[in-house]
């Protein structure tokens, strides 16, 4: 028996390090294009860590955020930003946990998205700012301005995350499936096989984009390299996202909020008609538009109809 367990002792030992190996070749390979850093980065020490934004441009403030999804950063506005600057006060961040900025092993919930926010318009930007959102990150917003309707002007909301799923809280199932993404090493490998190459192609034909033909590989590899940054860190952000952490009802700020806001939808994008329909109903003074042809990336399979609406709207 003795003899048995170190058997199973050595053999256990050598499956983690080899796992670990794994991992590390997984990061090494998809962080060695370096595509994401940039000698103009700027960074604001917020209590929770360094969060990653660049400033461009001069006018009236607009602030860029964008999705909770893995491999998500500013990059996915990089076809925007400069057609904006002589308009705009261009500010764009990595949300914590994303990108450049650090990803600490906190959990990642609204609340703690809104707060960030709301620091970094009246730490850094200083004045009433427009945002331009994306998905997942849509609700915080609502919340933030609702809460600090100071520092909010005009909004665009692109592809929103529906008000169902909102609604979705932690379950035993969600809150296990978090607690699995944040064991080391184990949970590190079940992360790199949701975040491979592979997937991001799969996801980037089957969700993001309606014409496959216009996906670039650059756009692949740049959300690769951001599921990889600050090597298994990246986890964490993902586990809340999966677990359903990010979720919170938002139904009752939404009808009190007064700002003007546009809503965006990928036509071909499934339920997006309903979705923002359900906005709304809660405020009717949202106005909506739906680009054709496009899914849930318009601002990199279409930038030249979102910049249109940005231009108009703002």
């Amino acid at each position: 028996m003795k003899k048995k367990i170190i058997a199973i002792s050595i053999l256990s030992a050598s499956s983690v390090t080899s796992i670990h190996m794994i991992n590390r070749i997984h990061h090494f390979l998809s962080t060695s294009g370096n595509l994401l850093s940039c000698s103009e980065n700027h960074y604001y020490k917020w209590r929770f860590g360094n969060i990653k934004y660049d400033k461009k441009g001069k006018g009236t403030p607009l602030l860029f955020i964008h999705d909770l999804t893995a491999g998500s950063s500013s990059y996915e506005f990089h076809r925007l930003i400069n057609n904006l600057t002589d308009q705009h006060e261009i500010y764009t961040l990595d949300l914590l946990g994303y990108g450049l900025s650090d990803k600490p092993s906190i959990t990642y919930t609204n609340n703690l998205y809104e707060q960030l926010i709301t620091d970094f318009i009246k730490n850094i930007i200083g004045k009433k700012t427009s945002v331009v959102a994306t998905g997942n990150s849509v609700p915080f917003v609502i919340m933030a301005c609702h809460n600090n309707p100071e520092f909010f002007d005009k909004m665009i909301f692109i592809n929103p995350q529906s008000l169902y799923s909102q609604n979705q809280i932690p379950s035993k199932q969600t809150k296990l499936l978090k607690f699995i993404f944040d064991t080391p090493v184990i949970g590190t490998f079940i992360y790199n096989i949701f975040n491979t190459k592979h997937t991001f192609e799969k996801t980037f034909a089957e969700e993001y984009f309606y014409d496959k033909a216009k996906i670039k590989e650059n756009y692949i590899l740049n959300y690769l390299e951001s599921s990889q940054l600050s090597g298994y860190q990246a986890k964490f952000s993902f586990a809340c996202y999966v677990g359903k952490f990010m979720n919170t009802n938002i139904i009752h700020a939404l009808k009190e909020i007064n700002n003007s806001i546009l809503m965006i939808g990928g036509e071909k994008k499934t339920d997006i008609e309903t979705n923002l329909e359900n906005y709304a109903y809660y405020n009717t003074s949202i106005e909506l538009e739906y680009l054709p042809d496009t899914k849930h990336l318009p601002q990199l399979e279409a930038p030249d109809k979102i910049l249109e609406l940005i231009k108009w709207f703002t």
